[in-house]
């Protein structure tokens, strides 16, 4: 079984081999600590794979990204990073202070309107002829794109009066985030992702029927547009979004990578094991940066437990971040490859 198999089979709720693998990594890791990187997928390689550099040039990108000091990225947006490795944030929002620059703010299309889409089908091919991973591509969101432009309380706010100018920024970066998805949807990819952090670590940031009026509609559309290709559905989320765990399902999510040990696993399992397939993760707040590799091992067995059956749908995934020690990153894929216990 190759890893594409594989995980086509995991997103089919159909028993494999073994469990996909996905490490995610900050920038950091890439910069400071390769050679444990390297090691480590050497020994327990991943199963996805990305396609490159497709994205075309920005007109408003500048600086260098991921290092200390500040960059602007492809909308114009300035960001802050404290240390080398992190993303950073956003400070000083582009239309924090009025909606003035709305009136003549525009997307990055040109970013779009040049992106080589057939490097993906390049790629893919070379793929196929080689490693045979499951190809994942995507991109990020409304909602987050909308706080780096407005600021969250003031788009918080904007939400709760539904004003003209949120309605006008909304279908904006809506339109654009839809066009970038059709774009990666009319490859050869095998999947495409989107993310919006919605949680709290307790709650949905607004009111789930908020969420759903506002929301759901778009994000069925992104569904609807992958679908429609033939291609699987990835979304990741921060927080505790159970509340919309049902919502997601019904609009196409085949798969979800939420933040697990934010809620109750087990109620979790008892309502959505084999509806949705579980795309990690492993307490990358806690037990990752400050536990030992006996916690670890601890926290993959407690995921295993609720959601792996052996009939798929769960997917070995952790986040490797400047505080966690290599050798708790390790455990947890020691801990997948060990014989499920029933």
């Amino acid at each position: 079984m190759n890893s594409r198999e594989r995980v086509q089979l995991t997103l089919d709720f159909k028993p494999v081999d073994r469990v996909p693998r996905q490490l995610w990594r900050v920038p950091w890791v890439n910069m400071f600590a390769s050679d444990d990187l390297q090691s480590l997928l050497k020994e327990y390689p991943e199963d996805f794979i990305g396609a490159g550099s497709v994205i075309g040039p920005s007109k408003r990108a500048s600086g260098v990204a991921f290092r200390k000091g500040t960059y602007t990225d492809e909308w114009g947006c300035v960001w802050s990073c404290g240390e080398d490795g992190v993303v950073g944030e956003v400070k000083n929002p582009i239309m924090a202070d009025n909606w003035d620059a709305l009136s003549t703010f525009t997307p990055p299309w040109e970013i779009l309107d040049n992106a080589n889409w057939n490097a993906v089908n390049i790629a893919q091919d070379k793929n196929l002829k080689s490693e045979n991973k499951f190809m994942l591509l995507g991109c990020g969101g409304p909602f987050e794109r909308m706080q780096f432009l407005r600021g969250s309380e003031n788009l918080f706010m904007d939400m709760a009066y539904e004003t003209s100018e949120f309605r006008k920024l909304l279908k904006m970066v809506h339109e654009f985030c839809l066009r970038e998805i059709q774009g990666w949807s009319s490859t050869n990819t095998d999947g495409v992702s989107f993310s919006d952090d919605w949680g709290s670590q307790t709650s949905l940031l607004i009111s789930p029927d908020m969420w759903r009026h506002y929301f759901k509609p778009l994000y069925k559309q992104y569904c609807d547009t992958i679908h429609s290709a033939g291609k699987k559905v990835f979304m990741h989320s921060d927080g505790n979004i159970m509340s919309i765990y049902e919502d997601l399902i019904e609009i196409g999510v085949d798969a979800i990578n939420s933040q697990l040990f934010c809620m109750n696993i087990d109620d979790i399992a008892k309502h959505f094991k084999g509806r949705i397939t579980f795309w990690g993760e492993i307490d990358r707040q806690n037990i990752l940066p400050f536990g030992t590799p006996e916690n670890v091992c601890d926290a993959v067995w407690r995921v295993r437990k609720a959601l792996d059956s052996n009939t798929g749908g769960v997917i070995a995934q952790c986040e490797w971040g400047p505080q966690n020690p290599v050798h708790n990153i390790k455990a947890v894929f020691e801990t997948w490859s060990l014989p499920l216990l029933y």
